[in-house]
């Protein structure tokens, strides 16, 4: 059993932990703002009042995408400013919710109906298609170094489902990654061995499964509700665990109860985010 080390806290509700050039990268998705944190956990906040952001992406020019849940829109910061770029109301059956930018800089968005939840592809030109659909819940994603699959997170399911990536950016040859599992996934991130690291909400865990289903690495949060995971710093060894008090969020406005944690783990991280 692997044992975290808490890095920081007093923030609202951590989701969507992304490493880029030397920080981690979150957002605060009740506190309306988006936070970094360096390796010794001290905190710099970018305001956002006005939106609840979910998740985070960087193009490869080095902005960031913001996913603005409740207003369906796509933010982009520049390091500077905060604009948006597009809105995803038209296609979202729900709020918006966690994202993965590839390569070429095409953001898929998830937008997590309990059933009927769907991923959203942004291109560059930032025109916006739904390339999944009938998903129950979709939450966090990974994609393979090979840039040839992505992997979702099926919360209400408790399953991980993989596609394989075109070349257009459309999803295909839809699969199950694994099952049954223990608890509603959340966050998830990818290895070199290709085990996913998942937080599940319900089962106080961060996991590690490989494809059908098996579980490798266990690490109990307690009481707190495990909500996203990401591997960063050297190496990319790092595992950053974000983790709450409560399993629905909105009970948790005003509060400052949820935690950044780090544990080095022996496989380093891959892919993408």
């Amino acid at each position: 059993m692997l044992d975290p080390t808490p890095l920081s806290d007093g923030f609202c509700f951590g989701e969507s932990p992304r490493w880029f050039e030397g920080l981690l990268w979150f957002s605060d998705m009740l506190g309306e703002a988006v936070h970094t944190a360096d390796m010794r956990g001290s905190l710099t906040t970018l305001p956002l009042p006005g939106h609840c952001p979910g998740g985070l992406g960087f193009r490869p020019d080095g902005s960031l995408l913001i996913a603005s849940t409740e207003t369906q829109q796509i933010l982009r910061y520049d390091g500077d400013t905060v604009v948006p770029i597009t809105d995803l109301s038209a296609l979202a059956p729900a709020s918006l919710g966690d994202m993965v930018v590839d390569r070429a800089g095409r953001a898929y968005i998830g937008s997590p109906a309990f059933t009927g939840g769907v991923l959203i592809r942004l291109d560059l030109n930032n025109s916006a298609t739904v390339v999944a659909d009938d998903l129950d819940f979709p939450n966090g994603m990974v994609i393979t170094p090979d840039g040839q699959t992505l992997i979702v997170a099926e919360s209400m399911a408790r399953r991980l489902t993989a596609f394989t990536i075109g070349r257009d950016g459309g999803l295909h040859d839809r699969r199950v990654f694994a099952d049954g599992l223990d608890g509603p996934p959340d966050g998830i991130a990818l290895d070199t061995d290709g085990g996913v690291w998942t937080s599940m909400t319900l089962a106080h865990q961060f996991q590690r499964i490989t494809v059908g289903g098996t579980v490798t690495d266990r690490i109990d949060m307690g009481d707190r509700i495990a909500t996203a995971c990401a591997l960063g710093g050297q190496q990319r060894r790092t595992l950053f665990l974000l983790s709450s008090t409560e399993a629905y969020p909105k009970r948790l406005v005003g509060t400052r109860l949820s935690r950044l944690d780090a544990v080095v783990v022996d496989i380093p991280g891959a892919g993408l985010p």
